[in-house]
This record gives structure tokens, sequence and C-alpha cells, in this order.
């Protein structure tokens, strides 16, 4: 049977585990994880230190001290996933194999990197005042398609077409994967592959000879 309390009589208060100390380069990853989170779902003019700090169970003064604020951790993150996807994507493209295979492969590397990393992937195609000049989106799909150029102009030397006309084409080709790609970060049907099939449908065969029923060559 258990005494009655008196006045001013003071319970015991629960056992609270430690908190476990992190060393300082484990915070910061653990920080950059919730900073992404953070940034994908709300963009960067709306997220704040406070928020990033109240998520990662830390005071202000610890995320400052780590980045000097929201922008250097978004500078952090960007440059992170420029250099993911730039791997991925250059990747497919350095292959030697029939030009119609690396379009397909390159079409998969951009859904994988979605699929993957999507919080990266909506983080990159948001406009921020952070990266203007380099680290955007559209710039990384500029050096893509500069890649792709070089691989359109021997193609079309092979078929005795004008090869001062590839930059051209290959602005076309790269602006339209990167458009579906975008599409499909919140589509997400049908099936990345399906996507990727009739990609490459449209850019090899054209309008005039689609298929009804296209397929990927890569397994």
């Amino acid at each position: 049977m258990s005494l009655p309390e008196t006045p001013g009589q003071l319970r015991p208060r629960p056992h609270r585990a430690a908190r476990q100390r992190m060393t300082a380069r484990e915070r910061r990853e653990q920080l950059l994880d919730v900073g992404r989170v953070l940034f994908a779902e709300r963009g960067f003019e709306a997220t704040s230190v406070e928020e990033i700090a109240a998520r990662a169970d830390v005071s202000k003064p610890v995320v400052y001290e780590h980045f000097g604020g929201k922008e250097g951790m978004y500078a952090v993150i960007v440059d992170r996933e420029v250099q993911r996807l730039t791997s991925v994507l250059g990747e497919a493209l350095s292959r030697p194999q029939h030009p119609k295979v690396t379009l397909e492969q390159t079409a998969l590397a951009l859904l994988d990197y979605i699929e993957a990393h999507t919080d990266g992937f909506r983080i990159l195609v948001r406009d921020s005042p952070v990266a203007q000049a380099t680290g955007t989106f559209s710039s990384l799909i500029g050096d893509v398609a500069t890649q792709v150029e070089h691989l359109l102009a021997r193609q079309f030397e092979r078929r005795r077409l004008d090869p001062s006309t590839a930059p051209m084409y290959a602005q076309m080709l790269v602006g339209m994967i990167a458009l579906t790609g975008q599409w499909w970060l919140e589509a997400r049907s049908p099936d990345k592959r399906v996507v990727a099939a009739h990609l490459v449908n449209l850019a090899w065969n054209g309008l005039a000879e689609l298929q009804d029923s296209p397929e990927l060559r890569t397994r």
C-alpha cells in the first residue's frame, strides 16, 4: 500500500537516457540530412535556421558553427547533388556503345537519380538566390548538352548531315529529357523504364516513325 503524498513532496523524475554525443563530422552530416529534407519540402526562402535547428534537436548556434547560416548549408547541399548527378550522367555518356543505347542509359540515369534522390533533385530544380551562376539544374543540363553535342556531331558526319547543327540538336535532346524528368518527379507513373523507352522512341525515331510499344535495348 502506497503512502499518500504530503504537501510539497516531489515525485522522483523519470530517468532520461543520455543523448548520444555526435562527432563534429556526424553532426554536420545530420544537419545536412535535415536541411536537405526541409529545403526540398519548403524551399530555400521558407526554411529558417530555427526550423533546421529544431528538427535536428540542436541550438541555432550549432547550425551557424557548421555552416555560417542556411545559405552555407544550402550551397553545400546543392554542390553535393550536382556532383552526384553529374557523375551518373557522365558515366552513362562516356561508355563506348551504340548512340541509341547511350541515349537510353542517359535517360535512365536521370530517372534513377530522381527515384533514389528525390529531395536532392527537387532542390536542384528550384530557383534560389544562392546558386544563380553555377550549381543550378539549368547550368548542369548545359554541361551535359555540351557532352552530347560531340556525340551528335560524330553521328551527323557519319550520316552526311551538317555537324554545325549538333549544338542546337544537343540542347533539344537534353532539354527534352530534363523536362520529362521534372514531370516524372511528381507523376511517378508510368514506370521509369517505360518513360525512358518513350523518350528514346521520340528522340530516335521521330514523330514520323514512332513505334506503338517501344522497348529499351538496355538490360
